[in-house]
């Protein structure tokens, strides 16, 4: 196994176990959550579709049925955790460090796809697609 292969492999698993911890936790201590959304001036309801996008995100990255709808849950993620560091800072708590360290292993694993995958990603740029 290549350097590339590895490091992909590391990082999307370490990504996916992230979005399956946060799905865990939103559905084990959902109310405390509901609440911490409602402090942030959230509705409740964005945490069940939270708790969705969190277990269908790493799922589709983990089958990659289609590379485009791979991309498309890289992107949902990279979204998400911009909100999250957004909302961290502007509470002033230091929970946007967790969002920044969830982004550098966001972007480690889409960068690092093309060297692990048999069929590319066309949004990875050039220099990040060739075997290490």
């Amino acid at each position: 196994m290549t350097k590339g292969k590895i490091f992909y492999w590391g990082s999307t698993a370490l990504l996916c176990l992230i979005y399956a911890g946060g799905a865990a936790m939103y559905l084990a201590q959902r109310p405390m959550v509901e609440e911490g959304f409602a402090y942030l001036g959230y509705p409740a309801y964005l945490v069940s579709l939270l708790i969705v996008v969190k277990i269908a995100g790493p799922l589709a990255i983990l089958t990659r049925v289609w590379v485009r709808l791979s991309d498309v849950a890289y992107a949902g993620m990279f979204y998400h955790l911009i909100l999250a560091f957004a909302a961290q800072l502007s509470i002033g708590g230091m929970g946007f460090v967790s969002a920044l360290a969830g982004m550098a292993v966001l972007i480690a694993s889409f960068l690092s796809q093309n060297l692990a995958r048999k069929v590319p990603s066309l949004n990875v740029p050039g220099r990040f697609s060739q075997a290490a």
